[in-house]
């Protein structure tokens, strides 16, 4: 089918021509006439299938029939991703002088506060930012009237991290809105909100794929390794012929590890940045803007770049830490080999690692994970050579006290839920004193 035929506008087809898209996506061709009728929809697809213009295409034609803001609320799980979301939605709105805000953490709580007060037609926000601002610059913050309220990646968004978070927000949107939840990865608990027994309320439900796993274009290894020794193989896969160069990211389960490694590999005269919590916003985009424009070849992240990141070049993935839980796997891996292109992804797989990737090779069911050969006289001769700058790279973390800005951040936060937590004790005791005193004087 065309985008015509779905029922898009002639202004939104062109814009997407400008951007040589010319025929929908499967997850495209079911959810938008649904969205456009005015149901709500819950789609599932696979990383990198166009998910994010599913729901942008009906809102932006719907919006320049209705204009007003704030017209339309998505939320996040990462900064990284919101960022994307809206650079879709400002080319596809440019004609329509659109506006969109991003609510994120790490930048300017006044200034987003001001682009608040200015009723964006479109609000990209992470949770956890959002509600700062619903408590403290409420004033700025309208949300009674949105038309849309948009989960992307629904699965980690639902999950217990935002439950508090959402809990809040859904007390501030309205109960007529239009509620589409698009993921890559379809839970039980996603799908029992697809059985509503009220026809005017239940979603529609659609799922491109129901067994989530790699594409067939991507080749996958594992290199079994000692523990305690992962920096030296990681140098030498880096330096080897047919990777060196390769556009590459080094997925990590911790920031400190990311950043150690950045440190490391710098020292080595190996260009890397990296990617992760503890960097401001500001130094997390000029990361991944390097990245992107290849002025270096390496990214170092944690999961907070597993998700969305739309980086077509990327040709490799390693993971130097496997993920405890093989979705995380998938969503990793799935960086490399996107818009049909090869890729491959290799993972260090230690003595205490077995387990999980035997629960990663069932589900991804047809395919097993192969053993790429390492020539172990070739580690063991840059293994003083990498210690030395691993050393180097300690020393360095130590000294600029990495992490400890963001452990005052989270003393900070934990007083504040305390203090808040005590005053809603308080006010409850206080309604139950004054309720016992008027059924007393009554």
């Amino acid at each position: 089918m065309s985008f015509e035929q779905l029922g898009i506008d002639g202004w939104l087809v062109e814009a997407l021509r400008a951007m040589s898209i010319k025929y929908p996506t499967e997850i495209q061709s079911a959810c938008i006439p649904p969205i456009l009728a005015g149901r709500n929809c819950i789609g599932g697809a696979n990383t990198g299938s166009g998910k994010t213009l599913a729901f942008a295409l009906p809102i932006l034609q719907k919006l320049s029939e209705d204009p007003y803001g704030i017209f339309a609320l998505v939320l996040t799980p990462t900064r990284e991703l919101a960022f994307q979301i809206a650079d879709q939605f400002r080319v596809l709105g440019k004609t329509t002088n659109l506006k969109e805000c991003i609510v994120v953490g790490g930048m300017n709580m006044i200034e987003q506060a001001i682009e608040l007060s200015r009723r964006p037609h479109v609000v990209i926000s992470t949770p956890g930012r959002l509600v700062d601002h619903i408590r403290n610059s409420s004033d700025s913050v309208y949300l009674k009237k949105i038309r849309f309220l948009i989960l992307d990646e629904a699965d980690r968004l639902l999950s217990p991290t935002f439950s508090n978070d959402l809990s809040i927000i859904f007390d501030n949107v309205p109960t007529t809105r239009q509620t589409l939840l698009f993921t890559a990865t379809m839970t039980d608990s996603i799908l029992a909100l697809g059985s509503e027994e009220d026809e005017t309320k239940k979603p529609f439900v659609h799922q491109v794929n129901s067994n989530m796993s790699t594409v067939s274009s991507l080749t996958q290894y594992y290199v079994f390794i000692p523990s305690h020794v992962r920096e030296p193989y990681l140098v030498y896969l880096l330096n080897r012929e047919e990777l060196n160069g390769k556009s590459t990211i080094i997925f990590c389960g911790r920031c400190r590890t990311a950043e150690l490694l950045r440190v490391m590999l710098s020292k080595l005269d190996i260009r890397c940045a990296s990617l992760h919590s503890v960097m401001s916003q500001k130094e997390r985009l000029n990361s991944l803007g390097k990245f992107r424009a290849e002025a270096v070849k390496v990214l170092i992240a944690t999961d907070v770049g597993s998700r969305g990141l739309d980086i077509p070049t990327v040709q490799l993935v390693i993971n130097y830490n496997i993920p405890s839980d093989s979705t995380d796997y998938i969503h990793r891996v799935g960086r490399a080999a996107r818009a049909g292109r090869d890729g491959t992804s290799i993972s260090f797989v230690t003595e205490q690692d077995i387990e999980l990737v035997h629960k990663i090779e069932s589900r991804i069911t047809d395919k097993k994970m192969d053993e790429w050969e390492v020539n172990e006289n070739k580690v063991l001769d840059m293994l003083n050579k990498v210690a030395d700058a691993k050393r180097a790279a300690t020393m360095h973390l130590h000294d600029s006290h990495f992490g400890s800005a963001k452990e005052i951040q989270k003393k900070k936060h934990r007083l504040l839920n305390g203090t808040v937590a005590k005053k809603n004790v308080g006010s409850r005791r206080k309604k139950i004193r004054d309720e016992k005193d008027n059924k007393v004087s009554s």
